[in-house]
C-alpha cells in the first residue's frame, strides 16, 4: 500500500497537505459521534510535523519525514477500517435475531409464545441459491447487493446465514451504522470493516482498497454495496463506485501472481422490499438534490430501535415478504460461471480468465487494463440487477398509478406533479386495472427472454394485483402512497408514490402502454 501510494504520487508532501486540508473540512462540517476523540489532536500533530520537519528542510530530510507521516496516516486509517470479529457476539446475534423475528411474527398473529408461524415464510431467498453454495466450495465469493435501507446489512446478513445457510461474510458497512443507535455495539463485533463515505483523500481510498484486496486475496468471502450508498430515488442502481469493485479485479490478479488458480466469483444480490423504512427521508433528499426545490428536511430515523421494531411489526403483521434474490454468479470479468466455477463467454465458449491478466506470457500488474475490466464488471452487475430483479405487486401497482397520474397531468413537469394537491385527485380503479393488464403482458414477454423476474403476486388477475399491491405498499407509512378510501383509490403522498414506482423505472415499460385503450 505504501509503495503503491508512492508510485502514484510523486510529491508525498503535497499529498499529505491535501489530505490534511480535506480532513479539517470534514471535522468541521461533518463531525460524527463515532469519530475518535483524538481526531483533532492527531491531525494537528501531522500539520506541525509537516510544517516544521518537512517544508523547511532539505530534500532528503523532507522525504524521510513525509514518508514517516504517510506511514502514520496509513496506520491510522487501517486501524479505523479493520473490523473485529467476536465469535460469541456472532452466535448470540444469530440466536437473538431468530428469536426476535420469530416472536414478532407470532405475536402479530395472536400468540407471542407460539412458534407456529415460521420466519422462513417471510424472509425468503430466491434465485441461484444452490449454485452459490457450490461456488463457495470452489473459490472466494463476493456478494454485491443493491442498497435501499440501513437495515440491508442486518437483513442480508441474516438471510445469507440463517435462511440460505452460507458461511459468514466479511462485509463493508458505512461508518454511519457505527455512529449511533442500537446496531452500533454489534456492528463493531461482527466482522464488518468500516467505510467512511465522508473521506475522499487518496490516502484513505487507497488504504480502504488495500484492505478489501487483501481480504479477498486471502480467501475471505466478502460483501459490500457497490452503489456506495442507499438509493435515494428508490430505483435500482444505474452507476456503481469503482473503488471497492476494482479490488475484486486486483485480488484475482494477485492470486494468479502467486501461481494459484483459485477464482473469485461475483454474485449480484437484489433486495425486494414492499416498503422501505427510510423512504420518506430518501425521496425528499433525492428531490432536493435533483430538482433544487425547497422540500422540508426529514430526519433519518432508521437507526432508531423504536422505528426498527415498528418496521418489523408492520412487515409481519401485513403478510409482507422481504425477498433476497441471488443473481447469476460471474467471474471477475463478468462471464457466467457454472457450478464447477468454469467461465463461459457471450458465445458460450469456455474462457480462461488467467490469460486476461498476462502480458508476454506472464501475469503482471497493469492498472489501465484492470480499470477497463472493472468498468466491464460494473456494467455486467448492473445488467444482472435488472435481469434478476424480482417484481412485487407493490412495485407494479405503484408504477401503474404514477404513470396514470403523469398521463392525466401531461402538461405538468415532475416537480409540479409532486406538488399537486393529493386531496383533489382520485385514481380510477378500472383504468389502473387496464393499465396493469398491459404492463403485465409486457413483463411476461420480458421474463420469457430473461430480462426480469416476476413474483407470484403479479401473475394473477389485474383486480387482485391492484388490491394486493395497495395493501402492501401503504402498510408502513403514515401518509400512504396509495390507499382505498371507500370506493376510491387515493394517494396521501405523491413523492412516496414516485419513490416506489422508480423500482421499475429503468425498463422502459411506459413505452409499451397503449393509452387509447385506457382513456
Amino acid at each position: 500500500m505504501f509503495r503503491r501510494i508512492k508510485t502514484k504520487h510523486e510529491d508525498i508532501g503535497e499529498l499529505i497537505a491535501k489530505t490534511l486540508y480535506m480532513e479539517r473540512i470534514r471535522m468541521k462540517q461533518e463531525p460524527w459521534k463515532v469519530d475518535p476523540t483524538d481526531e483533532r489532536a492527531f491531525w494537528k500533530k501531522v500539520s506541525n510535523e509537516l510544517i516544521h520537519k518537512s517544508l523547511d528542510k532539505e530534500t532528503e530530510e523532507a522525504r524521510k519525514t513525509n514518508e514517516q507521516l504517510l506511514e502514520q496516516i496509513i496506520h491510522r486509517y487501517s486501524e479505523e477500517i479493520v473490523g473485529t470479529f467476536n465469535k460469541r457476539t456472532f452466535l448470540f446475534i444469530r440466536r437473538f435475531l431468530t428469536a426476535f423475528f420469530s416472536r414478532i411474527l407470532n405475536a402479530v398473529n395472536g400468540n407471542f409464545w407460539s412458534m407456529r408461524h415460521r420466519l422462513y415464510d417471510r424472509l425468503q431467498a430466491d434465485g441461484n441459491v444452490e449454485l452459490v453454495r457450490e461456488l463457495m466450495k470452489k473459490g472466494t465469493v463476493v456478494v454485491v447487493p443493491t442498497h435501499f435501507s440501513n437495515l440491508d446489512s442486518i437483513l442480508v446478513g441474516y438471510v445469507l446465514d440463517g435462511i440460505v445457510g452460507l458461511p459468514s461474510f466479511s462485509y463493508g458497512a458505512g461508518l454511519n451504522l457505527f455512529n449511533a443507535g442500537f446496531a452500533a455495539y454489534f456492528m463493531n463485533r461482527l466482522g464488518a470493516y468500516r467505510v467512511d463515505r465522508r473521506k475522499k483523500s487518496p490516502i484513505y481510498l487507497e488504504t480502504l482498497k488495500a484492505m478489501s484486496t487483501l481480504s479477498i486475496k486471502r480467501g475471505v468471502n466478502t460483501l459490500f454495496f457497490p452503489g456506495g450508498t442507499r438509493s435515494r430515488s428508490g430505483a435500482l442502481e444505474t452507476k456503481l463506485k469503482m473503488g471497492l469493485l476494482s479490488t475484486v479485479i486486483e485480488a484475482q490478479r494477485g492470486i494468479y501472481q502467486e501461481d494459484k488458480d483459485e477464482k473469485v466469483f461475483v454474485v449480484p444480490l437484489i433486495l425486494g422490499y414492499n416498503f422501505v423504512l427510510e423512504a420518506k427521508f430518501l425521496i425528499e433528499q433525492y428531490l432536493r438534490e435533483t430538482g433544487k426545490e425547497l422540500y422540508l428536511r426529514s430526519k433519518d430515523e432508521s437507526n432508531s430501535l423504536r422505528k426498527f421494531i415498528h418496521f418489523m411489526w408492520t412487515l409481519f403483521a401485513t403478510s409482507n415478504d422481504i425477498i433476497v434474490s441471488l443473481g447469476q454468479p460471474m467471474d471477475v470479468l463478468g462471464n457466467r460461471v457454472d457450478k464447477n466455477g468454469v467461465s463461459y463467454g457471450h458465445n458460450n465458449q469456455e474462457v480462461d480468465v488467467k490469460a486476461y491478466f498476462k502480458s508476454f506470457g506472464e501475469v503482471n500488474e497493469d492498472l489501465q487494463r484492470e480499470s477497463i475490466y472493472t468498468k466491464a464488471l460494473a456494467d455486467k452487475i448492473l445488467e444482472r440487477y435488472l435481469c434478476d430483479n424480482l417484481v412485487l405487486s407493490s412495485h407494479l401497482v405503484a408504477f401503474a398509478a404514477f404513470q396514470l397520474l403523469k398521463h392525466e397531468n401531461a402538461a405538468v413537469d415532475l416537480y409540479g406533479l409532486l406538488r399537486l394537491p393529493h386531496d383533489d385527485y382520485y385514481f380510477s380503479a378500472s383504468k389502473l386495472q387496464l393499465l396493469l393488464t398491459q404492463l403485465q403482458q409486457r413483463l411476461f414477454e420480458m421474463e420469457e427472454h430473461g430480462k426480469i423476474k416476476l413474483s407470484e403476486s403479479v401473475r394473477g388477475e389485474a383486480a387482485m394485483i391492484l388490491k394486493n399491491g395497495i395493501k402492501r405498499l401503504g402498510s408502513y407509512h403514515v401518509n400512504k402512497p396509495l390507499q382505498f378510501k371507500k370506493e376510491q383509490i387515493v394517494s396521501h403522498s405523491f413523492p412516496l408514490l414516485y419513490y416506489y414506482q422508480n423500482r421499475l423505472s429503468n425498463y422502459g415499460l411506459e413505452n409499451h402502454v397503449d393509452w387509447t385503450q385506457i382513456n
